[in-house]
């Protein structure tokens, strides 16, 4: 360039801001430039600053060239207050330069002094009802408080964020810290408080725990869940089950201590007598593990090697990873799926299929266990036992998938019909949100195929999903009929979110990540009432939802 005229004048320009202008760029040693903040340390009457502050380096860092070389090239557009303020403050590079300095070197203190403090924690905290004090020294204004960069700055002098003390009282700044110690190193102590002690939002994990999570997160059993468990367990004890009955119970959820023996009543894996039980478990188990003698060794022929080889690529992509990545649960799934497909020739493996095993194997590890299953290495199993739940789950998920094997033939029929059964329903139940759909040119097969194909699995967590199928198998033809109704309540859940998108991605990212992770027992209840409320209105009159 050939002057420092013409580089202004190449830089500024009088138009509002420019595409394209070149931004602070910050890390961890470089906090947000705050404008207004800056301009406060101007108005303090240019005060020489305090003799730790270090003075102006001699050679200048590589990030303060850069912003040397650039300092003209941020645009002073008519509409930013916040600059121009900055600007009428007269703001040189020489205080930016030394207030960053400083930061740099307190971060480097505070480090060091918060390591001294962590030794020293043996101690007890300070006694509850200790005064504080107001020390006099000039904090920036409230809203700069607030800016949103405020966070990242490690310079506690510019922060005034709330911090809890060991009495639970609230201060606003590092000048109220405790009576006694220095200020520095109360705020420190004020600092650890805050990672210890503020309350944080639960981790639901991936699978509830005996009362079956809500969203608080809160474990222990209520007087209502344990009156529900004996009921599950009158109904189970008897010498034939009444399954109609135990259907009504699980309609509402499943005790995790129950699960297990219900699923197999409920999906007719067992028998309601209880006598012949355990007859039928030795003798399904002896069929299965005969199977994998017959047929497993044939995954490398020719006619099935692709076949395996898909069902071994799609079972790292499956969820949870903490546990379908343990080799012992990803060879477990293998021989389900390859099993299944070579005895299912009219469909074959469909990817899809292979979500469907995860919740029965998740079921009939409960069984064996008392730990959540993402965090319990499976491998510590007796061989029986996982011997058993392999078994279990191959056949309660072929029973599942009988019911509803034309979504896997071949161009998948079944999806096809729910995902237009599922288009009509949602044009006669919320008109608006199909218009609306309609209008950027969304078709239902683009998302709701999904849905279909998985059963709703990659849309919601594992311990909603779980809760969900207690109510499919207790529903007459649930995997099958009462699926497109909870699709449908689902859609309209997210009326409001659907709405608020103006363009075609907008809404395919939205309906390809609805924010349900924490999600839980209660969400879900909700969601199957209103299913059913659409069932109970429209299942029986058709033409409802017909135009």
């Amino acid at each position: 360039m050939s002057g420092d005229g013409n580089k202004k004048q190449f830089w500024k320009r009088n138009t509002a801001k420019v595409p394209g202008n070149i931004q602070h760029v910050y890390g961890a040693q470089h906090p947000p430039f705050d404008p207004l903040l800056h301009a406060n340390l101007m108005k303090a009457g240019n005060k020489p600053l305090s003799t730790t502050t270090p003075g102006k380096p001699k050679k200048a860092t590589t990030f303060q060239e850069f912003e040397s070389i650039t300092s003209d090239a941020w645009d002073v557009g008519d509409d930013d207050d916040e600059l121009l303020a900055m600007a009428a403050q007269n703001l040189n590079i020489e205080v930016v330069m030394e207030t960053a300095n400083k930061v740099i070197e307190n971060h480097s203190k505070l480090q060091e002094r918060r390591q001294q403090q962590m030794d020293k924690m043996t101690e007890p905290d300070e006694k509850d009802g200790q005064e504080v004090h107001e020390e006099e020294e000039e904090e920036p204004d409230e809203e700069d408080e607030r800016e949103e960069g405020a966070e990242t700055t490690t310079d506690l002098s510019f922060s005034s964020e709330a911090l809890p003390l060991s009495d639970n009282r609230l201060v606003k700044s590092q000048s109220e810290a405790p009576v006694g110690s220095p200020k520095e190193v109360g705020v420190e102590q004020a600092v650890l408080h805050r990672q210890q002690s503020l309350p944080h939002r639960p981790v639901i994990p991936l699978v509830a725990r005996m009362a079956d999570q809500n969203t608080s997160g809160t474990p222990a059993m209520t007087e209502r869940e344990a009156s529900r468990l004996d009921k599950f367990r009158q109904v189970l004890a008897g010498p034939n089950t009444d399954l109609e009955e135990l259907r009504k119970l699980s309609w509402s959820g499943i005790p995790r201590q129950v699960r297990p023996i219900t699923w197999k009543l409920l999906s007719g894996y067992l028998p309601a007598n209880a006598e012949r039980r355990e007859s039928t478990l030795q003798r399904k188990r002896q069929e299965y593990f005969g199977f994998i003698e017959q047929y497993y060794d044939s995954r490398n022929d020719e006619h099935h090697q692709d076949t395996y080889r898909q069902i071994h690529i799609d079972i790292p992509r499956m969820s949870p990873e903490s546990l379908v990545l343990q080799p012992k649960v990803t060879e477990i799934f293998e021989r389900i799926l390859f099993i299944w497909a070579i005895r299912h020739p009219a469909s074959g493996y469909v990817q899809g299929i292979n979500d469907l095993v995860t919740p029965f194997f998740v079921v009939y590890v409960f069984e064996y266990i008392e730990e959540e299953v993402e965090n319990f290495n499976v491998s510590s199993l007796q061989e029986e036992v996982l011997r058993n739940i392999e078994a279990d789950s191959f056949w309660c998920m072929s029973k599942l998938l009988d019911g509803i094997q034309d979504n896997y033939t071949f161009a998948q029929p079944g999806i096809q019909r729910k995902v237009k059964a599922l288009e009509e329903l949602v044009s006669r139940i919320d008109e608006t949100v199909h218009r609306h759909m309609q209008q950027y040119e969304v078709e239902y097969l683009q998302f709701a195929f999904r849905w279909m194909n998985n059963l709703l699995m990659r849309e919601l967590p594992l311990r909603c999903t779980i809760r969900l199928w207690d109510t499919y198998q207790a529903e007459p033809e649930g995997f099958s009929h009462f699926h497109l109704y909870v699709c449908a309540a689902f859609l309209v859940r997210w009326r409001k979110e659907i709405l608020e998108e103006k363009d075609f991605q907008g809404l395919m990212i939205l309906l390809q990540n609805l924010p349900t992770m924490h999600w839980g027992n209660e969400e879900v209840s909700v969601l199957l009432a209103e299913a059913y409320r659409l069932k109970f209105a429209f299942a029986d009159a058709p033409n409802h939802y017909k135009r």
